[in-house]
Protein backbone atom coordinates (compact mmCIF):
# COMPACT_ATOMS: atom_id res chain seq x y z
CA UNK A 1 0.00 0.00 0.00
CA UNK A 2 2.48 2.32 1.04
CA UNK A 3 5.55 3.38 -1.02
CA UNK A 4 8.88 4.16 1.16
CA UNK A 5 10.82 6.12 -1.37
CA UNK A 6 13.98 6.95 1.34
CA UNK A 7 15.01 4.55 3.82
CA UNK A 8 18.89 4.40 4.79
CA UNK A 9 19.08 0.22 5.01
CA UNK A 10 22.30 0.65 4.93
CA UNK A 11 22.51 2.38 8.24
CA UNK A 12 25.10 0.84 11.00
CA UNK A 13 21.75 1.85 13.25
CA UNK A 14 20.14 -1.06 11.50
CA UNK A 15 22.81 -3.59 11.42
CA UNK A 16 21.70 -5.11 14.21
CA UNK A 17 18.02 -6.30 13.51
CA UNK A 18 17.43 -5.16 10.04
CA UNK A 19 15.47 -8.64 8.80
CA UNK A 20 12.90 -7.72 11.90
CA UNK A 21 12.81 -3.88 10.22
CA UNK A 22 11.78 -5.07 7.18
CA UNK A 23 9.01 -7.33 8.60
CA UNK A 24 7.43 -4.54 10.86
CA UNK A 25 7.83 -2.49 7.53
CA UNK A 26 6.35 -5.13 5.93
CA UNK A 27 3.38 -5.86 8.56
CA UNK A 28 2.39 -2.37 8.55
CA UNK A 29 1.78 -2.07 4.24
CA UNK A 30 4.79 -0.93 2.93
CA UNK A 31 5.17 -2.61 -0.07
CA UNK A 32 8.15 -1.18 -1.94
CA UNK A 33 11.60 0.49 -0.14
CA UNK A 34 14.25 2.75 -2.22
CA UNK A 35 17.38 2.52 0.13
CA UNK A 36 19.76 5.34 -1.08
CA UNK A 37 23.45 4.78 -0.81
CA UNK A 38 25.93 7.61 1.14
CA UNK A 39 29.07 6.51 -0.85
CA UNK A 40 30.33 3.48 -2.61
CA UNK A 41 31.00 1.10 -0.02
CA UNK A 42 27.52 1.61 1.00
CA UNK A 43 26.41 0.86 -2.02
CA UNK A 44 27.83 -2.00 -2.32
CA UNK A 45 26.44 -3.13 0.77
CA UNK A 46 22.95 -2.45 0.12
CA UNK A 47 23.55 -4.02 -3.74
CA UNK A 48 24.82 -7.31 -2.16
CA UNK A 49 22.01 -7.27 0.82
CA UNK A 50 19.44 -5.62 -2.00
CA UNK A 51 19.43 -9.29 -3.92
CA UNK A 52 17.25 -11.22 -1.92
CA UNK A 53 14.98 -8.71 -1.29
CA UNK A 54 11.83 -8.14 -3.61
CA UNK A 55 10.73 -5.26 -2.32
CA UNK A 56 14.07 -3.11 -2.04
CA UNK A 57 15.97 -1.18 -4.67
CA UNK A 58 19.10 0.98 -4.62
CA UNK A 59 19.96 4.11 -5.16
CA UNK A 60 23.68 4.69 -5.71
CA UNK A 61 25.60 7.89 -5.07
CA UNK A 62 27.97 9.89 -3.35
CA UNK A 63 26.04 12.11 -0.45
CA UNK A 64 27.56 15.88 -0.36
CA UNK A 65 28.90 14.82 3.30
CA UNK A 66 30.78 12.04 2.15
CA UNK A 67 32.18 14.08 -1.13
CA UNK A 68 35.56 14.28 0.76
CA UNK A 69 35.78 9.62 0.24
CA UNK A 70 36.36 10.50 -3.94
CA UNK A 71 38.80 12.45 -5.78
CA UNK A 72 40.47 12.41 -9.37
CA UNK A 73 38.29 10.33 -11.94
CA UNK A 74 38.23 6.91 -10.91
CA UNK A 75 35.45 7.19 -8.61
CA UNK A 76 32.69 8.19 -11.22
CA UNK A 77 33.88 4.89 -13.51
CA UNK A 78 33.10 2.35 -10.17
CA UNK A 79 30.00 4.12 -9.75
CA UNK A 80 28.82 3.72 -13.33
CA UNK A 81 29.46 0.12 -12.79
CA UNK A 82 27.31 0.25 -9.86
CA UNK A 83 24.61 2.01 -11.42
CA UNK A 84 24.22 -0.65 -14.16
CA UNK A 85 22.67 -3.01 -11.75
CA UNK A 86 19.59 -4.46 -12.40
CA UNK A 87 18.54 -3.63 -8.60
CA UNK A 88 19.35 0.26 -9.24
CA UNK A 89 16.77 2.37 -9.58
CA UNK A 90 17.83 6.08 -9.27
CA UNK A 91 21.33 7.98 -8.41
CA UNK A 92 21.47 8.91 -4.94
CA UNK A 93 21.60 10.54 -2.47
CA UNK A 94 23.25 13.47 -4.09
CA UNK A 95 23.53 17.36 -3.53
CA UNK A 96 24.88 20.09 -1.16
CA UNK A 97 25.66 20.53 2.30
CA UNK A 98 26.80 23.62 3.83
CA UNK A 99 25.32 22.82 7.17
CA UNK A 100 28.01 20.66 8.67
CA UNK A 101 32.00 21.98 8.68
CA UNK A 102 33.98 21.53 5.99
CA UNK A 103 36.30 18.29 6.67
CA UNK A 104 39.57 18.72 7.56
CA UNK A 105 42.29 19.45 4.61
CA UNK A 106 39.38 21.57 3.16
CA UNK A 107 38.59 25.73 3.92
CA UNK A 108 34.91 26.01 3.11
CA UNK A 109 35.43 27.33 -0.13
CA UNK A 110 37.18 24.39 -1.79
CA UNK A 111 34.64 21.94 0.33
CA UNK A 112 31.91 23.92 -1.62
CA UNK A 113 33.35 23.81 -4.97
CA UNK A 114 34.30 19.92 -4.54
CA UNK A 115 30.78 19.02 -3.96
CA UNK A 116 29.74 20.84 -6.63
CA UNK A 117 32.11 19.08 -8.73
CA UNK A 118 31.31 15.58 -7.43
CA UNK A 119 27.28 16.11 -7.55
CA UNK A 120 27.98 17.81 -11.31
CA UNK A 121 29.87 14.53 -12.29
CA UNK A 122 26.78 12.58 -10.74
CA UNK A 123 24.08 14.68 -12.60
CA UNK A 124 25.69 13.80 -15.34
CA UNK A 125 26.23 9.86 -14.92
CA UNK A 126 22.28 10.06 -14.20
CA UNK A 127 21.82 11.66 -17.87
CA UNK A 128 23.93 9.29 -19.30
CA UNK A 129 22.09 6.20 -18.09
CA UNK A 130 18.79 7.21 -17.90
CA UNK A 131 18.01 7.48 -14.07
CA UNK A 132 16.49 10.09 -12.14
CA UNK A 133 17.81 11.71 -9.35
CA UNK A 134 17.66 11.80 -5.03
CA UNK A 135 18.37 15.41 -3.88
CA UNK A 136 20.05 16.42 -0.45
CA UNK A 137 19.94 20.08 0.00
CA UNK A 138 20.64 21.53 3.26
CA UNK A 139 21.60 25.53 3.60
CA UNK A 140 22.49 25.50 -0.11
CA UNK A 141 19.73 26.07 -1.53
CA UNK A 142 19.94 28.66 -4.29
CA UNK A 143 23.32 26.87 -4.97
CA UNK A 144 21.65 23.46 -5.82
CA UNK A 145 18.93 24.67 -7.68
CA UNK A 146 21.14 26.24 -9.99
CA UNK A 147 23.51 22.94 -10.43
CA UNK A 148 20.58 20.97 -10.61
CA UNK A 149 17.69 23.11 -12.92
CA UNK A 150 20.10 23.00 -16.22
CA UNK A 151 19.31 19.17 -16.00
CA UNK A 152 15.80 19.27 -16.45
CA UNK A 153 15.16 18.23 -19.70
CA UNK A 154 17.37 15.67 -19.40
CA UNK A 155 16.22 14.18 -16.17
CA UNK A 156 13.83 14.69 -13.28
CA UNK A 157 14.56 15.31 -9.53
CA UNK A 158 13.15 14.70 -6.09
CA UNK A 159 13.94 17.05 -3.69
CA UNK A 160 13.63 14.41 -0.62
CA UNK A 161 13.40 15.98 3.18
CA UNK A 162 11.17 19.13 1.65
CA UNK A 163 11.07 21.46 4.15
CA UNK A 164 10.51 24.88 1.89
CA UNK A 165 7.04 26.58 0.52
CA UNK A 166 5.24 25.79 -2.13
CA UNK A 167 6.55 28.99 -3.31
CA UNK A 168 10.21 27.26 -3.91
CA UNK A 169 8.41 23.82 -5.10
CA UNK A 170 5.76 25.10 -7.87
CA UNK A 171 8.92 26.29 -10.15
CA UNK A 172 10.40 22.88 -9.20
CA UNK A 173 7.18 20.93 -10.35
CA UNK A 174 6.15 22.64 -13.25
CA UNK A 175 9.69 21.36 -14.83
CA UNK A 176 8.49 17.59 -13.74
CA UNK A 177 10.47 17.55 -10.55
CA UNK A 178 8.94 16.16 -7.32
CA UNK A 179 8.91 17.04 -3.64
CA UNK A 180 8.94 14.24 -0.53
CA UNK A 181 8.00 14.52 2.79
CA UNK A 182 8.89 13.03 5.88
CA UNK A 183 7.49 12.39 9.53
CA UNK A 184 8.84 16.32 9.59
CA UNK A 185 4.92 17.15 8.58
CA UNK A 186 3.38 15.11 11.72
CA UNK A 187 5.54 17.41 13.82
CA UNK A 188 3.29 19.94 15.90
CA UNK A 189 5.84 22.36 14.75
CA UNK A 190 5.62 21.76 11.02
CA UNK A 191 4.61 25.53 10.46
CA UNK A 192 5.55 26.05 6.49
CA UNK A 193 6.10 22.09 5.55
CA UNK A 194 2.52 21.03 6.44
CA UNK A 195 1.38 24.42 4.59
CA UNK A 196 3.31 22.90 1.91
CA UNK A 197 2.15 19.23 2.02
CA UNK A 198 -1.08 20.53 2.29
CA UNK A 199 -1.08 22.61 -1.06
CA UNK A 200 1.00 20.28 -3.16
CA UNK A 201 -0.80 18.56 -6.18
CA UNK A 202 -1.14 14.79 -6.33
CA UNK A 203 1.21 14.37 -8.85
CA UNK A 204 4.03 16.23 -7.45
CA UNK A 205 5.00 14.56 -3.96
CA UNK A 206 6.14 11.19 -2.80
CA UNK A 207 6.13 9.68 0.66
CA UNK A 208 9.83 8.75 2.84
CA UNK A 209 10.80 7.76 6.40
CA UNK A 210 14.61 8.95 5.68
CA UNK A 211 15.22 6.33 8.25
CA UNK A 212 16.90 5.85 10.58
CA UNK A 213 16.42 9.14 10.82
CA UNK A 214 13.11 11.95 11.88
CA UNK A 215 10.89 9.81 12.72
CA UNK A 216 7.16 10.93 12.91
CA UNK A 217 4.66 11.46 15.54
CA UNK A 218 4.03 9.21 17.42
CA UNK A 219 7.29 8.12 17.24
CA UNK A 220 9.47 11.21 16.98
CA UNK A 221 12.82 10.73 19.31
CA UNK A 222 12.73 7.21 18.73
CA UNK A 223 15.01 5.53 15.93
CA UNK A 224 13.59 5.81 12.55
CA UNK A 225 11.88 2.57 10.87
CA UNK A 226 10.58 2.08 7.09
CA UNK A 227 7.28 1.30 8.83
CA UNK A 228 6.42 4.80 9.54
CA UNK A 229 6.10 5.79 6.17
CA UNK A 230 2.45 4.94 7.34
CA UNK A 231 2.10 7.41 9.78
CA UNK A 232 3.44 10.32 7.85
CA UNK A 233 1.22 9.35 5.25
CA UNK A 234 -1.55 9.95 7.83
CA UNK A 235 -0.44 12.86 9.22
CA UNK A 236 -0.27 14.38 5.26
CA UNK A 237 -3.47 12.66 4.46
CA UNK A 238 -5.27 14.94 7.42
CA UNK A 239 -3.51 18.04 6.40
CA UNK A 240 -4.87 17.43 2.96
CA UNK A 241 -8.68 16.54 3.86
CA UNK A 242 -8.17 13.19 2.31
CA UNK A 243 -8.23 9.36 2.69
CA UNK A 244 -5.18 7.54 3.70
CA UNK A 245 -5.77 5.49 0.86
CA UNK A 246 -5.67 8.18 -1.83
CA UNK A 247 -2.42 9.47 -0.27
CA UNK A 248 -1.08 5.88 -0.57
CA UNK A 249 -2.55 5.21 -4.21
CA UNK A 250 -1.01 9.24 -5.41
CA UNK A 251 2.09 9.04 -4.06
CA UNK A 252 3.33 5.02 -4.97
CA UNK A 253 1.55 6.47 -8.79
CA UNK A 254 4.39 8.48 -8.60
CA UNK A 255 6.75 6.64 -6.86
CA UNK A 256 6.34 4.41 -9.63
CA UNK A 257 6.90 6.81 -12.61
CA UNK A 258 10.03 7.99 -10.62
CA UNK A 259 12.44 4.92 -10.25
CA UNK A 260 13.65 2.44 -12.84
CA UNK A 261 12.60 -1.36 -12.04
CA UNK A 262 9.39 -1.39 -10.40
CA UNK A 263 6.24 -3.47 -12.09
Amino acid sequence: MFFDTHTHLGSRQFDSDLPAVLERARAAGITRMVAPATDLENARKLLAFAENEPDVRVAVGIHPCDADSVSGESWIDELRDLARRPKVCAIGEIGLDYFHAPPEGFTLEDWKAHQAKVLTAQLELAVELKLNVILHNRESWDDLTALVLPFSERLRGVFHCFTGTMEQAAPLLKLGHLISFTGIVSFKNAGVIAETARMVPADGYMLETDAPYLAPVPHRGKRCEPAYVADTARAIAMLRGETVEQVAADTTRNALAFFRGWD
